[in-house]
């Protein structure tokens, strides 16, 4: 007898199924593609936001009378972007450079900015969307009707305050009596005489007497002296006050430390050889509160500070009552002082001195949206940055140079 087979239907089964997974398929596709190069596009704008940030706030270092370049700012965070996304003319917008002085209270918490007093901050928001660059093409995130993504990063860099003095930091071995540094602001200068007078600079007197300072060994001589004018603090300074246990520790003085230093009154001409080739440089004084009273060897000062002046000029001419040195209150950034590690303590620091920037974290998330494209956004983040979220409220964006007289 025959048998008729029948035909089986399996293939036309499985070439249906493959026809309704191809569509899923093709989108996942799609999916790691452009997610990947969408990653990439991030990280490239990310490292340009942060390095930018990094650079250009170190430019917010004021001149003594306060005054800070704002323009240049804004040209550092253009330069750097466009130097790390190779694009000359790749464009930040003017409301994409944000500049202020960070509020302490909130830097781990809400992170708050200030328009008002010596800014310390600078956000730099970059972006690939419609108000700048063009949103980045995709592939094959065509086939499913998304054309392209908008992308932004940002990152917020501040200034940290400088809370200590390591081995090379610029220092003028000479003593400057606290109630005359309270006294003066930023810009202001006064002469200190070899007789021990201190005149402000229209030639009255300024109560309180002055003298160098041995930071270091007692009795330092003048070679001693100009060496820390030229090379700054040694590890052999450093050395000797901690052996003699008048710091806490051998690495470095503290902004806020207090400790008592051999002193000697009067200008010596024998650091005129130094002196005159500082014109022109900040450097770090000591700030004291008293004297032991006592005279010659046995004189002794009381440093509880420091302050930032820039040597401003001199004269050698005459006995000790035409000798003097007149320097001016002012801003000092330095790499090398060591950062307070509390980015929200404002008492142990030294007065107007910044050191390395730091990144502090920034989710904010810009991101502009037009129909039919998808976004993406980031802020920035770095080993060693602190924990906040975006920079916002009071930033300064306006043109021209800032000036400020308060203190950071």
């Amino acid at each position: 007898m025959t048998r008729v087979r029948r035909k089986s239907r399996r293939s036309g089964a499985v070439a249906a199924l493959a026809a309704l997974l191809l569509i899923p398929m093709l989108a996942l596709v799609a999916l790691c593609v452009d997610y990947g190069y969408l990653l990439v596009v991030r990280t490239d704008l990310q490292r340009a936001a942060d390095a930018s940030a990094l650079a250009a706030v170190r430019d917010l270092i004021p001149t003594p009378d306060g005054t800070q370049d704002l323009d240049q700012v804004r040209a550092t965070v253009r330069q750097y972007v466009r130097d790390n996304v190779s694009d000359d003319e790749f464009e930040v917008l003017d409301t994409d450079i944000e500049i202020g002085r960070f509020d302490p209270a909130t830097v781990y918490t809400n992170f708050t900015t200030f328009n008002n007093g010596i800014f310390d901050t600078v956000r730099v928001t970059i972006r690939r969307d419609a108000m700048a660059n063009r949103p980045v093409s995709l592939f094959f995130a065509r086939i499913i009707g998304i054309t392209e993504s908008e992308i932004t990063a940002s990152a917020t860099a501040i200034m940290q305050k400088a809370a200590g003095l390591p081995p090379g930091s610029d220092i003028l071995p000479i003593a400057i009596p606290q109630s005359t540094w309270d006294f003066q602001m930023p810009g202001d200068r006064w002469s200190i005489y070899g007789d021990g007078k201190i005149l402000d600079d229209g030639g009255s007197q300024i109560p309180g007497n002055w003298g160098t300072v041995d930071i270091g060994p007692a009795s330092n001589s003048t070679s001693a002296l100009n060496n820390q004018i030229s090379n700054g603090l040694s590890q052999s300074d450093l050395d000797a006050l901690y052996s003699d246990g008048r710091i806490n520790s051998s690495t470095e003085i503290g902004g806020d430390e207090s400790f008592w230093a051999n002193a000697d009154t009067g200008l010596s001409v024998g650091i005129k050889s130094t002196i005159v080739p500082s014109h022109g440089k900040i450097k770090l004084v000591p700030i004291v509160d008293g004297t032991n009273n006592g005279n010659g060897n046995n004189l002794e000062y009381s440093v509880v500070g420091w302050g930032v002046v820039e040597i401003t000029d001199s004269y050698w001419k005459g006995g000790p009552t035409k000798r003097h040195l007149t320097v001016t209150k002012a801003y000092m950034y330095d790499g090398d002082l060591t950062p307070h590690s509390d980015l929200s303590n404002t008492t142990n620091i030294i007065a107007d001195a910044f050191t390395s920037p730091v990144l502090v974290d920034d989710d904010n998330g810009d991101s502009a949206s037009s129909s039919g494209s998808s976004s993406s956004s980031g802020g920035s983040s770095s080993g060693g940055s602190s924990s906040g979220g975006s920079s916002s409220g009071g930033s300064s964006s306006g043109n021209g140079k800032g000036k400020g007289k308060g203190k950071s």
